[in-house]
């Protein structure tokens, strides 16, 4: 039987496509790496025989295998990505930079600090001022200070800024992921009052199925790709001892740990990417979120941001909605024929 079989998990164990993508893959390619280093002859208590690594016999022993010994390893690959499942959140946060200061958090987050500085100072425009009386057409301002292509090259750096970093220093996270996750969470419906952390819970069920499939799909490639980034690292620190004693085999290990940094970096666009779904989920929904708390949808920008500010008041501290609050939903029956809250 063919190993390519092994990239199947069993359907009955729930392995739709986000199992697939954040679970199983990165497992089966961490199992497989190791199994063919030890198919190939290296193992970390003993040289390997003839002095190196024979990948000859180790595609041989991969392509001999049988049906059992493949429902084997996809049955023990599936059970490794189910018990792994539960750890996603900590692996995610982990690469946010939820480390201790000793391990370098605080520099870190110093020098993520001073990115964001940078990207400050790009996206501010020159001061061209203050001008000498007279009229406007008598002053002369040199295009390269303030000119279209200045402008242009401000307002790109202030939307990167805004992409990658949350608005506060003190929100700031050790890590690029870490900073572009938060921005997500800071701005995303900031314009509306809402604050993302406390009312995305809420909104995301009445999404609508075409933006909920942009935002899934999103999560779903932040979340493999983080998982792939911690599963490599931890593979290279496996594959470091079973290649101890194989000389310049040891190389090797640098297989997973380039795979590792290439997956880092690929979270992080796709954290940008996610943040830009989230702020496109409160454009088009939230009114959705308004209608479904019984809430009439206000006409007006500045009443829109004061309701979003009570709500949230509400979900994030407790902080009852104030007496001058109504509801506007009209009751109707429930499903065992007393009152629910109806649709305004």
């Amino acid at each position: 039987m063919k190993l390519d079989a092994a990239l199947q998990p069993p359907a009955a164990l729930g392995a739709g496509r986000r199992f697939f993508l954040v679970g199983y893959l990165p497992t089966y390619a961490a199992v497989f790496f190791v199994l063919l280093l030890f198919w190939a002859g290296a193992r970390g208590w003993a040289a390997p025989v003839g002095g190196g690594l024979r990948f000859g016999r180790a595609w041989a022993t991969a392509t001999a295998l049988g049906v059992g010994e493949v429902v084997l390893l996809v049955l023990g690959v599936t059970l490794v990505a189910v018990l792994l499942a539960p750890l996603q959140t900590a692996m995610v946060r982990l690469l946010e930079g939820a480390w201790p200061e000793r391990l370098g958090a605080k520099w870190a987050r110093e020098r993520q600090i001073r990115r964001k500085k940078a990207w400050e100072q790009r996206a501010e425009l020159p001061s061209v001022g203050p001008f000498p009386p007279g009229s406007p057409r008598a002053w002369t301002v040199p295009d390269s200070v303030a000119g279209p292509d200045a402008v242009q090259r401000a307002g790109v750096a202030g939307a990167e800024l805004r992409r990658r970093y949350p608005l506060l220093d003190h929100l700031v996270r050790p890590t690029a992921l870490g900073n572009a996750l938060a921005a997500a969470e800071d701005t995303a419906g900031r314009a509306f009052g809402y604050d993302a952390v406390v009312a995305w819970p809420r909104l995301y069920p009445l999404l609508g199925e075409q933006t909920r499939a942009v935002v899934d799909d999103r999560r779903d490639t932040v979340d493999g790709a983080a998982r792939m980034a911690v599963t490599t690292a931890a593979t290279a620190l496996v594959a470091a001892v079973v290649l101890a004693r194989t000389g310049w085999w040891l190389a090797l290990e640098l297989v997973p740990l380039v795979v590792s940094w290439v997956a880092c970096r690929g979270a992080v666009q796709a954290a940008l990417a996610y943040g830009e779904s989230l702020h496109v989920a409160f454009d088009l929904h939230r009114f959705a979120l308004l209608q479904a708390l019984g809430t009439k949808v206000p006409d007006d920008p500045a009443k829109e941001r004061e309701l979003a500010a009570w709500w949230c008041d509400l979900w994030r501290q407790g902080v009852p909605l104030p007496p001058a609050f109504r509801y506007t939903a009209e009751p109707t029956p429930g499903p065992t024929g007393g009152q629910g809250q109806g649709q305004p």
